[in-house]
């Protein structure tokens, strides 16, 4: 039989649906690419109102206290000085279920955070593992309708996921992580949280450099085994959820660590892998970690609704000092995110309390739809104008990237690395037990699955 051919929503043919239009093999993406705005616009407006991915989530407030002097590599503000303390909100998740399902369950966890920096919001949008499944964003919402109900039954069905994970091999790193007890933390408060993502960080001087986020549990790392997990799956499907609030209750605190890997941005051309590849880790022995400050949290939300769940984050909630990179999965986000939260929670998300940048003036030209604030009275809605409006800050401008390039869908350029590291991992890092269980895992969801897969 004749297979169809892949089409746009508009019906023009696809030429490629692995990877995003860029300037050059690693440049940034381009506005132009239709498929990859239609295909993540489109993905993003799928679920009303619940969240397409990190549905079920639980969070807490607290505050980050910086430790250590890092500001050779950052201007921001909220980094600026030791002994400095942001306010910020911490919501965790899992990343396949929906709001009522299991947190004990296998999957990544969401570990998204809100600083309430003088300079405005800033968001690290991260998880507890320090890669991902995809490097390219045009295949993210297959990603994800792999991993979440079957269209036809209604059910999850292990063929849909396994069958795409056979199809990317950049998914191998993650899901060897997925498969190792890893999978399934205990709570939110034993495991750590990664941006994952390359981020460029900026100093004073217009120095640039890459960075990578670990926020390290104090707590210590704790996993269930697959049988613990499910034992307790019966006892408390919501473990996650009450054992954060319990803990905060009764004034036991968890915290973190919060350590970079700071790469000098010349060293990114050369180097032996794409480092802005989020399924790769870039080595300690390299690149070793450097203590920044201490994470706390210390405050239960008063309304599950009206903080937790109307909480949203985006990576491209950015301050003076943090830039994004030329991460391809990076710059797919920036665009998704607050795109969602427009459709979830409508245009002035940003306005509602949990949301709001309380702690920098906002002032700026966006007026109507459902308002919180009063919607700036008599201010002037253009800008520029001359009745004493706010104006440009050119202090803040961003360090920029050039990058040379034609215009095109580009495959990655190291199209022979996806099993590097995943093998490193299994042989040198597991250790005999942990590569069993991984096996065992790997086949317990591979075995219900079709034979071709």
């Amino acid at each position: 039989m004749q297979r169809k051919t892949l089409t746009t929503s508009s019906g023009s043919p696809i030429d490629d649906n692995q990877n995003s239009m860029t300037v050059g093999p690693g440049g940034p993406i381009v506005l132009q690419d239709f498929n990859l705005i239609d295909k993540l616009a489109h993905f993003d407006r799928e679920r009303i109102p619940e969240r397409a991915v990190h549905a079920k989530g639980a969070a807490a407030h607290g505050y980050l206290e910086v430790t250590h002097d890092i500001t050779k590599f950052t201007k921001a503000k909220f980094l600026n000085n030791v002994g400095k303390r942001t306010p910020c909100f911490l919501r965790f998740s899992t990343v396949a279920g929906e709001r009522g399902a299991n947190d004990c369950d296998r999957d990544p966890r969401g570990f998204a955070i809100k600083f309430y920096t003088e300079d405005g919001n800033y968001d690290m949008v991260g998880n507890n593992t320090p890669v991902f499944f995809i490097k390219d964003p045009i295949k993210f919402p297959d990603f994800i309708h792999s991993q979440k109900r079957h269209p036809v039954t209604n059910t999850n069905d292990p063929n849909m996921q396994w069958d795409f994970w056979s199809h990317s091999p950049e998914a191998l790193h993650q899901v060897t992580i997925l498969m190792s007890e890893r999978g399934n933390p205990v709570g939110y408060t034993h495991m750590n949280g990664y941006s994952s993502h390359t981020f460029k960080w900026v100093n004073d001087d217009g120095e640039a450099f890459l960075v990578k986020k670990h926020f390290k549990t104090n707590q210590g790392i704790k996993n269930w085994t697959a049988a613990e997990a499910a034992a307790m799956s019966v006892k408390d499907k919501d473990f996650a959820t009450n054992d954060l609030h319990n803990r905060i209750r009764d004034n036991d605190f968890p915290s973190w660590s919060f350590k970079v890997q700071v790469m000098p941005i010349a060293d990114a051309a050369n180097y032996r892998f794409d480092v802005y590849d989020v399924t790769k880790v870039w080595p300690h022995s390299d690149y070793p970690l450097i203590d920044v400050g201490q994470l706390v949290l210390n405050r239960n939300p008063e309304n599950y609704h009206a903080e937790t769940e109307q909480s949203a984050f985006s990576p491209s909630h950015l301050v003076p000092g943090i830039e994004a990179s030329l991460d391809k999965m990076l710059q797919g986000r920036l665009f998704s995110y607050p795109d969602t939260q427009r459709h979830r929670l409508g245009g002035n998300y940003d306005q509602i309390p949990i949301n709001c940048p309380y702690r920098a003036r906002v002032s700026n030209m966006q007026r109507d739809g459902v308002t919180f604030k009063g919607n700036y009275g008599g201010e002037p809605n253009y800008e520029p104008n001359s009745l004493n409006g706010p104006v440009e800050d050119k202090s803040t401008a961003w360090h920029g990237t050039s990058h040379p390039g034609v215009i095109g869908r580009y495959a990655h350029t190291h199209p022979n690395d996806n099993y590097e590291q995943p093998r490193e991992l299994f042989r040198r890092v597991y250790d005999d037990r942990m590569r069993a269980v991984v096996i065992e895992n790997i086949a317990g969801g591979l075995g219900k699955c079709r034979r071709d897969i």
